[in-house]
């Protein structure tokens, strides 16, 4: 059984926060390996016209870069949200060991009903969760599920703070 590290969630949050301060949707994605940070970002929606800009793709993108391989065997992704589908779904081609989310699918959910505007109405959302995703994908990959959640929920009052500005 995987023993996730706060320090690791932490650097997500962190990134998740970068995000927000030029106007992203604070998700923050972190790449471990061997106890080792490999890749880390935040997310690039809104604002950018590429769907797959997320925290967890780029990051994804950058440790294939730094590690020079599609394969991040032994990899663990950290990401301050439970990742969508297309997300998830990288994780598994991209053979990496586990996943570590702070928010769930549910608490995202949530989040956007309660403020649907003009500009969130417009758009589909996939409301799918990871562990649906990653079930019967061999070898096995472990996912630990609303780890330090709540320090991840205050990441959902920040940008609701930043619309009001």
């Amino acid at each position: 059984m995987y023993k996730p590290e706060k320090r690791f969630m932490r650097l997500a949050i962190d990134e998740a926060k970068k995000g927000n301060k030029s106007g992203k949707y604070p998700i923050g994605a972190v790449i471990v390996k061997d106890g080792k940070v490999v890749a880390s970002s935040f997310n690039g929606l809104p604002g950018d016209i590429d769907p797959t800009v997320h925290a967890e793709i780029l990051a994804i993108r950058k440790a294939a870069v730094k590690l020079k391989t599609r394969y991040l065997d032994d990899c663990i992704l950290y990401t301050t949200n439970e990742p969508c589908a297309m997300c998830a779904g990288a994780a598994v081609w991209a053979n990496m060991r586990g996943i570590v989310f702070g928010a769930s699918v549910k608490d995202l959910e949530k989040f956007w009903k309660m403020r649907r505007d003009e500009k969130t109405s417009k758009r589909n959302f996939v409301f799918v969760h990871a562990k649906k995703i990653i079930s019967g994908v061999k070898p096995k990959m472990f996912l630990v599920e609303n780890f330090m959640r709540e320090e991840c929920l205050e990441l959902f009052d920040l940008y609701e703070a930043g619309l009001r500005r």
